[in-house]
């Protein structure tokens, strides 16, 4: 009685702490006013996410601020910045054997490949493009997050239709010194809980 008790309580408090955590956004770019997840996939993605940041945070301190996890129906996208090369690896393992997972992109990047001037034009490139599309009518800026290393930007979020996901990519190349656009843009339709 006292275990079932307990049991209840501690689930209540995961999916209410998992459901207040998304309210606001998903991870750093998703807001919630446009997000199309179900309720228990966004519950889904939220553990997943915990899931993987813990286990990086018990292997080694230092991933916990180095790295950052969005995950969107089972995708990870991974950022962030790490001395070696097989830490780059180490990690995309860590992702794959995550429970859930469908797809891991990585965009981690080695330290030492980059320089404060590198940086500060990446910083400069991410934030043009997020004003390019807060002010485009026909993309839901909210609805993406932004990376940019090395002068190529890594887009990851929800488009509504395909017009949006095109114009989302067009803003992207419109930037001056982007090298690449490497987009992991999902349509609602793909959404794998929305499909029939």
């Amino acid at each position: 009685m006292i275990k079932n008790l307990i049991s209840s309580i501690i689930i209540t408090l995961l999916v209410s702490s998992c459901v207040k955590s998304n309210i606001s956004t998903f991870g750093k770019g998703v807001s919630i006013g446009f997000d199309p997840r179900t309720v228990g996939m966004q519950i889904d993605d939220i553990i997943m996410q915990k899931s993987l940041v813990a286990r990086l945070s018990f292997e080694e301190k230092k991933y916990f601020l180095s790295i950052q996890v969005e995950i969107l129906d089972g995708r990870i996208f991974l950022t962030g910045k790490v001395n070696e090369p097989e830490e780059k690896i180490k990690i995309t393992k860590y992702a794959w054997e995550t429970k859930g997972v469908r797809s891991v992109k990585n965009a981690i990047s080695i330290k030492g490949e980059t320089n404060f001037k590198g940086t500060a034009k990446d910083i400069l490139i991410t934030a043009q493009l997020r004003t390019a599309l807060i002010f485009n009518k026909l993309t839901k800026s909210g609805n993406y997050t932004l990376e940019t290393i090395n002068k190529k930007i890594y887009i990851f979020g929800i488009a509504m239709n395909e017009e949006e996901k095109k114009e989302v990519i067009i803003e992207a190349k419109k930037i001056y010194d982007v090298v690449d656009v490497l987009p992991t843009i999902y349509l609602v339709s793909d959404l794998s809980r929305n499909k029939i």
